[in-house]
């Protein structure tokens, strides 16, 4: 049986990266590790359910890409109360894309993005 392991996301900066998703999103540091063979500096988060990669190519510049809809790829996130998330989102400044959005009894989700455009859902699921 498959499961999801991790996602990874590339950045430009591992410093700044490692700030927004720990600092500003709270998510729990595993730890970060530079591999010179591959010329890669890399740091991991831990999810429930999978972890997340930030990855830093050091033998390549990086392109921030543009965000537009359908905001593909992204990393979703689960919350159970979207209304302190939103908050979070606010007090910690992060750059709000779009949402929040909602089916009414079924879902409600938004949309941010990180310092490298990665763009970041948070759901709830409102019928489970």
């Amino acid at each position: 049986m498959l499961r999801l392991d991790h996602v990874a996301l590339p950045v430009s900066d591992m410093d700044a990266a490692l700030r927004f998703y720990g600092e500003q999103l709270g998510l729990k540091f595993m730890f970060r590790e530079v591999d010179p063979v591959e010329q890669e500096d890399f740091a991991y988060f831990e999810l429930e359910g999978g972890n997340l990669e930030l990855l830093k190519s050091l033998a390549h510049p990086f392109e921030r890409p543009d965000i537009q809809a359908p905001y593909c790829p992204h990393l979703a996130l689960a919350t159970s109360d979207m209304n302190v998330t939103l908050h979070m989102i606010q007090a910690q400044g992060l750059r709000l894309i779009k949402g929040p959005l909602k089916i009414e009894g079924k879902v409600t989700w938004l949309y941010l993005a990180d310092p490298d455009n990665n763009v970041i859902e948070f759901v709830q699921w409102l019928d489970r």
